[in-house]
């Protein structure tokens, strides 16, 4: 071996040879490599292809070609769980969700699904307004709500705008009022000699602080906005039911009663379920649920911000006015 490195060494022409040898089998390892690059980036972009493919048939929903295709129906739009900003039921999705019901040119009627404790009065009023303008501009098209286990607070404000009410004689159905709820931690950090330091800018600015000890002023202030809540709550009913109502002293005390003594009140108009009202009353049995389906990835992006703002309250013991 040394010897034939001896006489490579001492001869150029061998030298030249083995330089080329070597480039060349480094040209043909780089070559491999990328080939074998090449091979696993079209393998990766096939993958995300599919993935993307998967994202938006689920965003589309499986259902698209029904609603394409369907002939005379009921559509049905579900409002389902608390209502809220950054929850399934909230006013985006289920305005686009109604918008998508009535512009459909084989929609005999529609139907409200409701299964809600209720929740925010800001969301629940954009969805009220949102159904009494449809109805305006689609007088054909009639509108019914219909109650399962419940449909009380935030949920009965959105059932109101409907042309009519129905629920289960075991429904929960009411609940016309408002609530907001907070912890005072004042005695406790006393106890724990802990100081609370809080610099403000506005001599009220720090009124709904749980940390600080409450006075008569904040407590007239939040009863008042209470109340004004409250009293759009009960003019957005009486609009909507109008002379159905009863004149009962409890009606808007924030009771909630069943689906049969709400029928009494005037607050439905009878029982039956989906089926029934698309079947009896709309005369198109076939149902089509337009709800738009949470969009996980959007949801995430766009609600983040708020989602952390809400959990932050909550740990602080801090809630808005809600429609419970």
């Amino acid at each position: 071996m040394a010897n034939e490195q001896q006489k490579s060494a001492g001869n150029p022409e061998s030298e030249q040879i083995w330089e080329k040898e070597l480039i060349n089998r480094l040209a043909f390892a780089s070559l491999k490599e990328q080939r074998r690059s090449r091979r696993w980036g079209i393998f990766f972009k096939f993958l995300l292809f599919a993935y993307l493919s998967i994202l938006l048939f689920m965003a589309i929903g499986p259902d698209f070609g029904e609603k394409a295709t369907v002939g005379k129906h009921t559509a049905q739009v579900e409002v389902n769980g608390p209502i809220s900003d950054d929850s399934q039921a909230n006013a985006e999705d289920v305005i686009d969700s109604l918008r998508d019901a009535f512009e459909h040119k084989n929609t005999k009627g529609v139907i409200l699904r409701i299964n809600s404790p209720g929740g925010s009065p800001v969301q629940s009023d954009y969805i009220y307004n949102e159904i009494r303008r449809l109805r305006s501009e689609y007088e054909e098209i009639p509108v019914y709500a219909v109650i399962v286990d419940m449909g009380a607070s935030g949920a009965y404000y959105i059932a109101s705008a409907a042309d009519a009410i129905y629920a289960n004689p075991a429904s929960i159905v009411g609940s016309i009022g408002v609530l907001m709820n907070s912890f005072g931690f004042v005695e406790s950090m006393d106890k724990l000699g802990v100081e609370r330091r809080l610099y403000t800018a506005g001599e009220n600015k720090a009124f709904l602080d749980p940390f600080s000890p409450t006075d008569e002023k904040s407590t007239r202030h939040i009863q008042v906005m209470l109340d004004d809540i409250h009293q759009q709550f009960i003019g957005a009913v009486r609009a909507g039911r109008g002379d159905r109502l009863s004149e009962s002293e409890e009606l808007f005390s924030g009771l909630a009663w069943t689906g049969q003594k709400a029928e009494e009140l005037g607050l439905i108009d009878g029982m039956g379920d989906v089926d029934y009202v698309a079947r009896e009353l709309i005369d198109a049995e076939h149902v089509v649920d337009f709800t738009r389906k949470p969009d996980l990835f959007k949801r995430f992006a766009d609600r983040i911000g708020a989602s952390m703002a809400g959990v932050i309250a909550r740990n602080i013991g801090l809630q808005g006015p809600e429609l419970h």
